[in-house]
């Protein structure tokens, strides 16, 4: 009964905090309190029909309008199982912007949605925040590090970044923002050279608080699928696989030496045993 009490109560303060034209902390959070997995059509209009939407009324006074997304590069970087999600982003907007989006405390929020086969360590990130890197990041969906790519769900991970006077361009009409998410690859399947892991696009957002030292806050999104200077082609990851006749070698190899390891522990054991019973006999 407490549990669907629990339950109840955080559904009820998803839907007020809607209603009232503000977010949660998490974005991804709320669509995971109400969907099991991630499904991309459901996850989009998740953010088309379900997020505040309303920052446009917050800046958009006098000649102000919001920033515009004019460029996205991203790239994977690193050698192994063990990469980092790299991307470059940047965002136009007219100079007397500025000043309003440090003193409503803006932050951006990226919403990397993981394809199957890569996981990102919910510790690592942590580590991240502590350094300072991230204002904050979590992980969303599946979060067992230990399961195969075969028998795994995807993940959300969402970073906070704090908008500074550092990330603004000199040009003083550019915000540049730069950050990499380490990932790691799953065990991929058997029997195949390399398993192809493809990242989309990622999910965009500008929120600034609704008043000073508060919680509330309110969004605008960003489309990032339909820039003309993001590359063409797609962004592939391509983990290697074992194979097949090397893991029957290995396995076997494993279980020959953990029989010889048994074997050598209950000989020595029992020699201990008959060394210790002899000693006590002679001193008798």
């Amino acid at each position: 009964m407490l549990i669907f009490l629990v339950i109840i109560g955080s559904y009820v303060h998803a839907s007020s905090n809607v209603q009232a034209g503000y977010v949660d902390k998490y974005i991804t959070k709320t669509y995971f309190e109400k969907h099991g997995s991630l499904i991309d059509p459901e996850f989009n209009k998740f953010i088309a029909n379900e997020v505040p939407l309303t920052l446009c009324k917050l800046l958009e006074d006098g000649n102000s309008v919001l920033p515009t997304l004019s460029n996205l590069y991203r790239s994977v970087i690193g050698e192994g199982s063990h990469r980092r999600l790299s991307s470059s982003i940047i965002l136009k907007f007219q100079p007397d912007l500025q000043i309003k989006l440090i003193a409503r405390s803006c932050g951006v929020i990226i919403i990397e949605r993981l394809p199957s086969g890569v996981f990102a360590d919910p510790f690592e990130l942590q580590h991240l925040v502590q350094r300072s890197v991230f204002s904050d990041a979590a992980v969303f969906g599946d979060t067992n590090l230990e399961l195969p790519s075969f028998r795994s769900n995807r993940s959300v991970v969402e970073i906070h970044m704090s908008i500074g006077s550092k990330m603004f361009s000199r040009h003083h009409d550019e915000l540049e923002i730069n950050l990499e998410v380490p990932l790691h690859a799953r065990y991929p399947p058997l029997g195949l050279d390399f398993s192809r892991v493809e990242f989309g696009h990622p999910d965009l957002f500008m929120c600034c608080s609704l008043e000073v030292n508060g919680f509330k806050r309110s969004c605008a999104y960003f489309p990032t699928n339909n820039i003309s200077d993001y590359k063409a082609s797609s962004l592939i990851w391509e983990v290697p696989c074992g194979i097949r006749e090397h893991a029957g070698v290995v396995s076997a190899v494993t279980y020959c030496f953990a029989l010889v390891s048994a074997l050598l522990i209950m000989v020595t054991s029992v020699c201990y045993t008959d060394t210790k019973g002899s000693s006590k006999s002679k001193s008798l």
